[in-house]
C-alpha cells in the first residue's frame, strides 16, 4: 500500500499537480473514514487543486494590473455617493461589460470615489480570470512616447490590447501635449477596434474633452465617438470624501469652503 501511495505522489507532482499532492494522505484519509466512491475521492483530490491555481491566476493577475492600491465594492459608501446608482455598479460586477465589450466612464470632481470604483471592478476583472492593466492617462501618455522614441509603439500598443480590461484614471487632471494626445487616442481606437472594454476616469465634462486632447476638438470628438459606442457613463456629483473630513476637523472654515468651490468647478 506505500508503495502505491509513493507512486500516487510522484505521479503527482510529476503532473505538476502539487496541491493535490499534498493533500492526497488527508482526502485518502476522509476517504476511507467515509467510504467514498472513486469519483467522489478524485472530485475532492482535485478540488483543492483547482481552488489553489485558481488562486494563483488571480495574484498573478492582480501583480499584473499594478493597481496603485486595492479597493473593493464592499468598501464604497453608496449612502455618502447618493448619485450612484448602487445596483447599476453591482450589474458592472457580474463582469458582463467585459463579453460585450463595453466601457464605463466614471465623471465627477475629485474625490468623489471614481478611482475606487474603477480599481473594485478591476479587482473583480481579476478574480473572474481575466487580465486587467491600470495606469493614469498622463503615464500611459508617456509610456507610449517613450515607446515611440524607442521604436517599440507597435509592441506597446499590443500589449495595451491584449489584457480583457484597461483602466486609464484621471484623464483631463493633466493636459496632454499634441503627440501625446494623439498617442492616447490611438490606444482608444486600436481597444475599440477589437472590442476591448476600457474603464475612464474624469473630472471633465465631456463638453470640456477637447482641453484633454490638446486643444484638438475633432480629435477629443473622434475619441468620444468610440468611447460612447459601447458605454456606461457614471456622473457622479456628490462632494469630496476629504473635504468632509477636513470639514468635521478643520477650525478654519473658510478654507474648507473655497476647497469646495476649487473642486467644484474642477
Amino acid at each position: 500500500m506505500k508503495v502505491f501511495e509513493e507512486r500516487a505522489h510522484a505521479g503527482l507532482e510529476e503532473l505538476k499537480l502539487a496541491t493535490a499532492a499534498l493533500d492526497l494522505d488527508t482526502v485518502s484519509q476522509r476517504a476511507a473514514a467515509e467510504d467514498w466512491s472513486y469519483t467522489e475521492f478524485r472530485g475532492h483530490l482535485l478540488d483543492g487543486e483547482l481552488k489553489n491555481r485558481q488562486q494563483v491566476r488571480v495574484e498573478m493577475s492582480l501583480q499584473f494590473a499594478r493597481f496603485p492600491y486595492l479597493k473593493r465594492l464592499a468598501e464604497f459608501d453608496f449612502k455618502a455617493q447618493p448619485a450612484v446608482d448602487k445596483s447599476l455598479v453591482e450589474e458592472l460586477a457580474t463582469g458582463r461589460f467585459l463579453v460585450e465589450g463595453r466601457n464605463i466612464i466614471f465623471l465627477g470632481p475629485p474625490g468623489v470615489g471614481k478611482t475606487h470604483l474603477a480599481i473594485a471592478l478591476g479587482v473583480v476583472t481579476a478574480e473572474l480570470g481575466h487580465r486587467v492593466y491600470f495606469t493614469t492617462a498622463i503615464d500611459l501618455a508617456r509610456k507610449l512616447t517613450r515607446a515611440m522614441n524607442e521604436n517599440r509603439l507597435s509592441r506597446e500598443m499590443k500589449n495595451l490590447t491584449r489584457p480583457k480590461l484597461l483602466i486609464v484614471d484621471e484623464v483631463g487632471y493633466l493636459k496632454l501635449e499634441q503627440p501625446e494626445a494623439s498617442l492616447v487616442f490611438q490606444t482608444i481606437s486600436q481597444r475599440y477596434e477589437r472590442q476591448g472594454a476600457m474603464i475612464l476616469t474624469s473630472n471633465k465634462a465631456f463638453s470640456a474633452w477637447g482641453e484633454v486632447f490638446a486643444g484638438d476638438a475633432v480629435m477629443a470628438s473622434a475619441a468620444l465617438d468610440r468611447l460612447l459606442h459601447r458605454c456606461t457613463v457614471v456622473d457622479i456629483r456628490g462632494e469630496s470624501y476629504r473635504l468632509k473630513e477636513k470639514r468635521s476637523t478643520a477650525k478654519d472654515t473658510g478654507v474648507v469652503q473655497e476647497l469646495a468651490a476649487i473642486a467644484a468647478n474642477s
